[in-house]
């Protein structure tokens, strides 16, 4: 018998298999990132009722509501997984810097977004800090990571429809505030690729635990040298602690999301935070749609289901981009490989 002819089946037993499992692994890790990502909208869609709730007259003032729910959902974070799964606090120096720089980013960024909430109807401050996808794909770019012909086609349509989806909303727009949710959103949209360089290596939910302990070493010192105000007797701490619990949550979902589909589509998908404000403020507050609204559901809806045809994020970083100097010199070039 000649064993030749054998070769080719044999290497087909092994080979269709492996590829057949390797393509299941990556459905299932892209479907664990989408759902990751749109749980993190469905959190970050309440954080501007409940914060603008925090906020006011004998409320908390804007610096302490970032200050509070940050430095609170870090230590949660940090106790939750000192007693569940200490493995998890492990991280190796060039992931620190990386994750303490996108949290010192985000930090300040977290510092506008409250202030430019406080001038604003949450409306119109979550139209414009809606915009961040499109930040993510400048910085993106600048990082020589082009966004697909799909992904440019899927914005064109998600800021049509976030158009359509605010006509029904009302609100005096200050142009202070305007600028801040915007330098916000920029800021935001910035920390993203940056852990995403981070979360090659090291798990989600290390890199949410550092990322909100470098927001704290940021927000509370800027909240007591530039506020220090304490909230009035009648202040309702209720609000801050639901944000807080939002962050804790929408924090952990967010960098799931990152990891497994990249920080472009995560964005995208963070959209659907416009569809959970509006449609709360529709159940608890009794806001009718109004056709344009449901013309922007509908095509913001398309533009998040077309996430099913993006392909998955490349597994090498870049290293000449925007962002190629975060990685080490000495980094194994076939590390990403295996």
């Amino acid at each position: 018998m000649d064993k030749s002819k054998e070769t080719p089946a044999s290497v087909n037993e092994v080979t269709y298999p492996s590829l057949k499992l390797k393509t299941q692994l990556l459905k299932k890790m892209k479907l664990r990132g989408i759902n990751a990502a749109l749980l993190s909208a469905m959190f970050l869609g309440m954080a501007p009722v409940f914060g603008k709730a925090a906020m006011g007259a004998e409320r908390f003032s804007p610096l302490a509501v970032v200050a509070i729910r940050t430095s609170l959902a870090a230590l949660l974070l940090v106790l939750f997984f000192a007693v569940v799964n200490r493995r998890a606090l492990y991280i190796y120096p060039a992931a620190l810097y990386m994750t303490m720089f996108a949290g010192a980013i985000n930090g300040i960024g977290s510092i506008f977004y409250y202030i430019g909430l406080s001038k604003l109807n949450a409306s119109v401050a979550q139209l414009l800090y809606s915009l961040y996808p499109f930040f993510v794909a400048f910085w993106l770019q600048l990082d020589r990571q082009p966004p697909s012909r799909l992904t440019l086609v899927r914005i064109g349509l998600a800021i049509f429809s976030v158009y359509f989806l605010t006509r029904g909303t009302t609100g005096a727009i200050d142009p202070l505030g305007a600028i801040f949710m915007l330098v916000a959103a920029a800021l935001y949209a910035l920390h993203l690729p940056i852990n995403q360089r981070a979360l090659y290596d090291v798990p989600p939910p290390t890199v949410t635990v550092y990322t909100l302990l470098a927001m704290s070493a940021i927000v509370v010192p800027a909240y007591f040298i530039f506020d220090g105000s304490a909230p009035g007797p009648s202040a309702n701490w209720a609000p801050v602690l639901l944000l807080t619990g939002v962050t804790f949550f929408s924090r952990l979902t967010l960098f799931f999301g990152v990891k497994h589909i990249g920080g472009m589509q995560t964005a995208l998908l963070g959209l659907a935070e416009l569809i959970v404000a509006i449609v709360l403020s529709h159940l608890l507050l009794g806001d009718n749609f109004t056709w344009l609204q449901w013309i922007g559901i509908v095509g913001l809806g398309f533009s998040l289901l077309l996430v099913w045809f993006e392909k998955p994020p490349s597994n090498m970083p870049p290293t000449h981009g925007l962002l190629g100097w975060l990685q080490p010199p000495d980094f194994p070039k076939d590390f990403f490989k295996h």
